[in-house]
Order: structure tokens, then sequence, then C-alpha cells
């Protein structure tokens, strides 16, 4: 039987940062099913996993807000990246 305590409540602030980065990790999965290239897909895919479980722990605000808009132009870059390659 495990020991765990059950998780704290977050609050507002915390739960909506949560939906920040939850809903980033979603638009990324989704923009690197986009990807033709099975190999390059399947890394990308890899990558954008470890990437957000290395910082799972992550739990500064300022820190966590800096990473999702780092993610966020890259993800954009990707976007204008697999738009124009469809073009």
């Amino acid at each position: 039987m495990s020991s765990r305590l059950p998780p704290a409540a977050l609050t507002l602030r915390q739960f909506l940062v949560r939906q920040q980065v939850l809903g980033l990790y979603r638009r990324i999965l989704r923009a690197v099913r986009q990807i033709p290239d099975p190999g390059d897909r399947t890394y990308m895919r890899d990558w954008a996993r470890g990437e957000f479980r290395r910082n799972k722990e992550t739990s500064d605000e300022i820190t966590i807000r800096m990473m999702v808009s780092q993610g966020e132009r890259q993800v954009q870059e990707m976007e204008r990246a697999l738009q124009l390659a469809k073009s």
C-alpha cells in the first residue's frame, strides 16, 4: 500500500496555470500529428513528452509562465512550418 498524501487543493491561479500548460501540451501533440515523416513525428512527440516530464516538478509560477510563453512561440513556429510544407 502506498503512503502517498492526497493532492493539495489548487488555488485558482495554480488551476489556471495548470490549464494553460495542459492546453499547450495538447496543442503541441496536435501539431506533431501533422508532421508527415513518421520518424520525425515520433522524435518530436517523444521530445515534447520528455520536456514536460522533465519540468513536471517546477512550481515557480513565473518560471512556468516563461516556459509556456516559449512553448507557445515554438509551437506557432512549428505550425507555420507545417502550413508552408502543405502549400
